[in-house]
């Protein structure tokens, strides 16, 4: 199964811009407000996504984040976290330092209670040690179905751990980088899922930050191979966060593809209505989180696919 119906999502109670991660997301700002009124907006936007979300029948799984470990980016659970269809955990390295509280084993607990089977958990973190890093489904785009997973390679997303990953999970490795013009300056773009979002018949990707001609043609040519319709975003569009998307399951069985607002409103007609000929769309405002913590709607969910009880 490429998708689920069941979100994890943790609201916020400290979220600001952290300044940890902002040397290589090029994607945050500063917004100059304080950082109590920069948490209220945060809040309004995370119920306001929520309820959208449970409106068109997906199962969120909400958590409170706590405020003694002031985690600014504990809004988004997917880089720290991932739940798999075999009763697995995984718990990754992440690049800032602060950003390492927001792995809390009381979560597990809950989906537990919640009715989900968890039976093994694996555990990368160690590799901090050695400053390397592997951030999650922000990292890792997964085809579940074909058994393939997709990287692009930056200071978060490292090679030789990602092929491990893909070891430990039976996949084949689609191994890219992919860059922004950042002050006139190609560099890395911090998560794959930011420029690049798979579905399960169609994949959304920003194939511009991809400047290696042979890396590009690999891509494309998995993702045909594989049967994927490919909807091409533009750099301009990426920093609208419209490859930062991700498809889910509500009533009755029926599909959506989640995104922003923002991100919704730099679509072409063209490229709605190729997203609209699979699924239909869901979009929620986010710009102060966008603004703040430079990520966006696929950045705060963390698919459950574990088994029930």
């Amino acid at each position: 199964m490429q998708i689920t119906n069941t979100i994890l999502m943790i609201r916020p109670v400290a979220f600001r811009m952290n300044e940890q991660t902002a040397v290589n997301n090029y994607f945050q700002e500063d917004l100059g407000s304080k950082n109590s009124e920069i948490n209220a907006r945060a809040q309004v936007e995370f119920d306001a996504f929520v309820k959208v979300l449970q409106d068109h029948g997906v199962k969120v799984v909400t958590i409170k984040d706590q405020l003694e470990t002031d985690t600014p980016d504990s809004i988004f659970p997917n880089n720290w976290v991932s739940f798999h269809d075999s009763g697995t955990v995984v718990i990754y390295p992440m690049f800032a330092p602060n950003r390492r509280k927001e792995r809390r084993e009381d979560i597990f607990a809950i989906l537990e209670k919640e009715g989900f089977r968890i039976d093994t958990v694996i555990d990368y973190t160690a590799a901090e040690e050695e400053g390397v890093f592997l951030e999650g489904t922000g990292s890792i785009l997964k085809d579940r179905v074909n058994q393939k997973a997709y990287c692009a390679l930056s200071e978060r997303a490292h090679e030789d751990l990602f092929i491990e990953f893909c070891e430990d999970f039976d996949c084949f490795p689609v191994i890219f980088t992919a860059n922004q013009t950042v002050n006139g300056e190609r560099l890395p773009i911090y998560h794959t899922n930011v420029m690049m979002a798979m579905a399960e018949t169609f994949v959304v990707i920003c194939l511009d930050t991809i400047d290696d001609k042979k890396e590009r043609k690999n891509v494309v040519e998995h993702l045909k191979l594989d049967g994927r319709e490919i909807i091409p975003i533009t750099e301009s569009q990426m920093h609208h966060f419209a490859g930062n998307m991700l498809q889910v399951i509500g009533k009755d069985g029926k599909r959506f593809m989640v995104m922003s607002s923002q991100a919704y409103d730099s679509l072409r007609e063209d490229q709605v209505k190729a997203i609209e000929k699979h699924c239909a769309i869901i979009h929620s405002p986010l710009d102060t989180i966008e603004t703040c913590g430079g990520g966006s709607a696929r950045c705060m969910m963390a698919e459950v696919f574990l088994p029930k009880t």
